[in-house]
């Protein structure tokens, strides 16, 4: 009976087990059928809205005929007779390509993207509408000349023409959103344009009320430290070196060795002395512009260069075009939802842009009282209110009522742990001209300098180039000029103490025509020269970028276009190798340093300075650059705390940021003032041994220090904010996280979500051999050809050429769309 009850209890096992494998497999099959279901559904949609790139469309709203022709990358070429069909076809064709990144855009600007998204977004809608910047572009549209504002408007007819003939094949976001767009205005693409002055222009208040508090614990010597606003590496493109045969030296520094850098590129293939400098931790990093005269290029005649370096993005921030109607005819980068080229060359001049960092926001503590009026000179006034109605997709409006005072809007919300009515003073409230146009349209150094007296905000370092030889560069924007003051601290609201007075003139910001050295170069860093009367920025950037720039192409050789790009991508750094070689030097003159910190240092020591991927050396030069940040300044302020969305708002050691905190640290290193040694160590070898130590040790730190790559430390992360998040698709909608090479202050600057938002080179001698790269690729359709065509190209450091003249531009043509009159 036994033996026939197992038998039986087997067999009902069997048959149970057998069952469930069934339903296994049939829920697999269930499953992958749904899988196929849904990437068919996928596939169906997005292919439905891909654009078409040939043949002939009867768009209603032109007045003659456009070709659009588009190259192996899908760039376009657009041609036309006269200039409102060619901006109206300038929005058609962009958005063409990119009408769901243009929409998100300007939904971001405009603070409604509560509205597509729910309320997780509502924090960075109330911030957008506090700042209004839609109200900021209406006013701009207004005061705007009727000849730009047609422009726009025309754009805009474009854009609204492409939309109302795709109203059933939209992108495939606005499919998983469950939204449609509304009809594009032309304040629409001011608010793009804004959202970038912000981006560029906005930030540096933060560090002020930073500044504040720091004074306030510290004092003025110790404070004065760590403000430090200038570096006697800082290159002033006005400021002319006697004799660039004579390399970098710091004369004042004994410490300081020469060691062979093993330069990565053949551009720099010298013997480079190590400056005395430190990085403090992966900084904001910013962009590279340079122009050299004819003296030193293969073909006697100028080469420029850019890499505007800003937040990655999927898909890419910048989109490629060549306009062309009548006498304008402009080639390079576009800014989707806006006119105009905004980088590139023309006919016959060429320029490209970094970020000054000007001083334009500062904050004002007002003085409230019982009535809800502010305190004046002329008494108490009470404040504009302008009500502002966020929808909130699935929840009730929000409603925002912002106070503004005649400084400006209180922003006191923005600023963790504040309390206190602070009014924020910006130069975009003072009405933003545009004048690309005429950027676009000139034809020499003068015309080129009319253009940009009238062009205010983001502040540009601008350096040109043109056909006839001739090299310049210019500071552009408007930056005030205060009664007292320079930006740096908030100041009193009730008094005119530190008012604006008037602006600095055009005549008097820098400049500089066909320097005799041939060579001019910006990288965020300082740009005036000693005694310049004028305070153009409280916080220039560290200036690392710009002495390396200016160190290669006062080699002496003759440059080729290779040669820039190979600048663009040079990934040695004197400022970590020098960080390395001084924690060396700590660790073997410490009392008592572990096995794992001698590892460390010997590591260290043989590094040669390149950033590159697979290194372990660079990992960990910057962590223990981090953690002796940490070790200096955790006695002054005290930890940080443990939940991050709360380190804003308290005083610690990760208060202080400062985008020349790294001279900062080179003065400590260089002097050791015994005021900035921490009171737990008799000397600095053994504080920068304890950073190392710390930096080894660490929880994520791998146990074979070797396989600590610095790819993978400093990863770069780029992904589709929608599709990014879908399984079945996300392989394909972005290159996702790869391991990088570079840092912060090499010239190819890169971060996890920063880096070079395109690579440019104007071929002065033949403009059809001038390149361009963005970084992933034109199209915003995930199933286009050009979606993410160019992305091995800047991962892999190289880049293609641009065609501009008809002969070139037919040579190249994969793809011509003819648009015509409707009827």
């Amino acid at each position: 009976m036994s033996t026939l009850a197992e038998v039986g209890t087997l067999k009902f096992r069997r048959t149970s087990i057998s069952r469930i494998v069934r339903i296994l497999l049939w829920l697999g099959l269930a499953a992958l059928i749904l899988l196929a279901g849904a990437f068919g559904y996928a596939y169906s949609v997005a292919h439905s809205a891909l654009p078409q790139l040939d043949g002939r469309l009867q768009i209603s709203g032109l007045a003659a005929r456009v070709t659009v022709t588009r190259d192996s990358h899908g760039v376009p070429t657009i041609e036309t007779a006269n200039l409102e069909d060619l901006f109206f076809a300038q929005g058609y064709v962009t958005a063409q390509d990119r009408l769901w990144q243009m929409d998100i855009m300007r939904r971001f600007g405009s603070g409604e993207l509560s509205e597509i998204l729910g309320e997780d977004l509502l924090k960075v809608d109330r911030e957008q509408r506090i700042l209004g910047l839609r109200a900021a572009a209406i006013k701009s549209l207004q005061t705007a000349s009727p000849r730009d504002r047609s422009f726009f408007e025309a754009y805009a007819r474009g854009v609204n023409a492409y939309m109302g003939t795709r109203a059933h094949k939209l992108p495939i976001e606005f499919r998983i959103l469950g939204y449609r767009p509304t009809r594009w205005l032309p304040e629409d693409s001011v608010v793009i344009a804004n959202d970038m002055v912000k981006d560029l222009n906005y930030h540096y208040f933060f560090d002020a009320l930073a500044r504040e508090k720091i004074l306030a614990k510290l004092g003025p010597e110790l404070t004065a430290d760590l403000y430090v606003n200038r570096s006697w590496h800082d290159r002033p493109p006005t400021v002319m070196r006697e004799n660039l045969n004579q390399p970098d030296t710091n004369a004042g520094d004994s410490d300081d060795d020469d060691d062979d850098d093993s330069p990565d590129n053949s551009v720099t293939r010298e013997r480079i002395p190590s400056p005395g400098v430190l990085p403090e931790g992966l900084p904001v990093n910013g962009s590279n512009d340079w122009v050299v005269s004819g003296a030193h290029t293969v073909t006697g005649k100028p080469l420029l260069s850019n890499d505007m370096h800003l937040g990655h993005q999927m898909p890419s921030l910048w989109y490629e075009a060549h306009l062309h109607a009548g006498t304008l005819d402009v080639a390079g980068v576009t800014l989707p939802g806006m006119p105009y080229v905004i980088v590139g060359h023309n006919q016959r001049i060429a320029w490209g842009f970094t970020n000054v960092g000007p001083t334009v926001t500062d904050v004002y503590i007002e003085n409230f009282n019982q009535q809800g009026a502010y305190q004046t000179p002329s008494g108490w006034v009470q404040p504009e209110h302008r009500v502002e109605m966020i929808h909130v997709k699935g929840k009730p409006d929000v409603s925002v009522d912002v106070r503004s005072t005649r400084h400006g809007p209180i922003i006191t919300e923005l600023v963790p742990g504040e309390t206190r009515p602070l009014a924020l003073r910006w130069t975009l409230y003072d009405v933003l001209h545009i004048p690309l146009f005429d950027v676009n349209t000139a034809q020499n150094w003068q015309e080129f300098r009319r253009a940009f007296s009238q062009f205010d905000a983001p502040g540009q370092n601008v350096v040109y180039a043109d056909v006839d030889g001739n090299i310049g560069y210019q500071t552009t924007g408007k930056i005030p000029i205060r009664a007292a003051g320079d930006g740096s601290l908030p100041v009193n609201g009730a008094d005119n103490a530190h008012e604006w007075t008037s602006y600095i003139p055009f005549e008097k910001l820098p400049s500089i025509y066909n320097p005799p050295s041939g060579i001019l170069a910006t990288a965020n860093g300082r740009i005036t020269p000693d005694n310049y009367p004028y305070s153009i920025s409280m916080e220039w950037e560290a200036p690392w970028r710009t002495a390396r720039i200016y160190h290669v192409l006062e080699s002496g050789r003759q440059f080729s276009s290779a040669d820039m790009l190979a600048l663009q991508t040079d990934i040695h750094s004197d400022a970590e190798l020098f960080a390395a070689e001084r924690f060396v030097y700590a660790v073997d003159h410490a009392t008592k340093p572990s096995a794992r910190a001698k590892q460390a240092a010997d590591m260290m020591r043989s590094w040669d300075g390149r950033m590159q991927t697979l290194a372990a050396a660079p990992t960990i030069a910057e962590n223990s650059i981090f953690e002796l940040r940490r070790l200096l300044l955790e006695p002054k302020f005290g930890s940080a705390p443990s939940d991050p969305s709360k380190q804003d708002a308290v005083l610690s050691w990760k208060t202080y940021s400062w985008q020349m905190r790294s001279v900062w640290m080179e003065n400590i290193l260089l002097h050791r003032p015994k005021r900035w040694l921490p009171d737990a160590f008799p000397n600095y070898d053994e504080l920068l041994t304890a950073a190392v130590e710390a930096a080894v040790n660490g929880p994520t730190v791998p146990k074979d220090l070797a396989s600590w790559r610095w790819g993978e430390f400093n990863a770069v992360d780029i992904e589709h904010p929608v599709l990014g998040k879908i399984p079945i698709i996300r392989r394909w909608s972005g290159p996702g996280v790869q391991e990088q090479s570079g840092s912060g202050y090499t010239v190819k600057a890169v971060t996890r979500h920063h880096g070079p938002s395109e690579r440019f080179t104007a071929n002065l001698a033949d403009l059809d051999q001038s390149t361009l790269n963005i970084v992933t690729g034109q199209g915003g359709n995930f199933m286009s050809p050009y979606y993410m065509d160019q992305w091995k190209a800047w991962y892999g450091g190289t880049t293609f050429t641009l065609p501009f003249s008809a002969k070139a531009v037919d040579a190249a043509k994969v793809h011509r769309l003819v648009l015509e009159p409707g009827r």
